[in-house]
C-alpha cells in the first residue's frame, strides 16, 4: 500500500526560500529603518507621505525576484554518488 518515495534535493544544494518570511520581513526590516531616520531627525514627518509606500513596493519587488529565481530551480531525484570505478 505504501509507494516508495524518492528524496529530492535542489541542485545547488541550498535549501528553498520562504517567501512570505522574505517579503515581510523587508518590509519590517524597511519600516524599522524609516522609524529610525524619524526619530534621528534625518527625514521630516512630511516625508513619511512617500515614504510608507517604500517598504511595500521593494518587499513586493524583491518577493517578485525571489519567485522567478526559485522557479528556475529544478529538483532532480536523489541519486548515488558514482564510484571510481563508474568514472573509467
Amino acid at each position: 500500500m505504501n509507494e516508495p518515495t524518492t528524496t529530492t534535493r535542489l541542485e545547488s544544494g541550498r535549501h528553498p526560500v520562504n517567501i512570505g518570511h522574505l517579503v515581510m520581513g523587508l518590509a519590517f526590516a524597511s519600516f524599522v529603518a524609516i522609524w529610525a531616520l524619524l526619530t534621528a531627525g534625518a527625514i521630516q514627518d512630511e516625508s513619511l507621505r512617500w515614504l510608507m509606500p517604500v517598504p511595500w513596493v521593494l518587499a513586493g519587488a524583491i518577493g517578485l525576484a525571489a519567485v522567478a529565481l526559485a522557479g528556475r530551480r529544478r529538483t532532480t531525484p536523489e541519486e548515488p554518488h558514482p564510484t571510481p570505478e563508474e568514472y573509467r
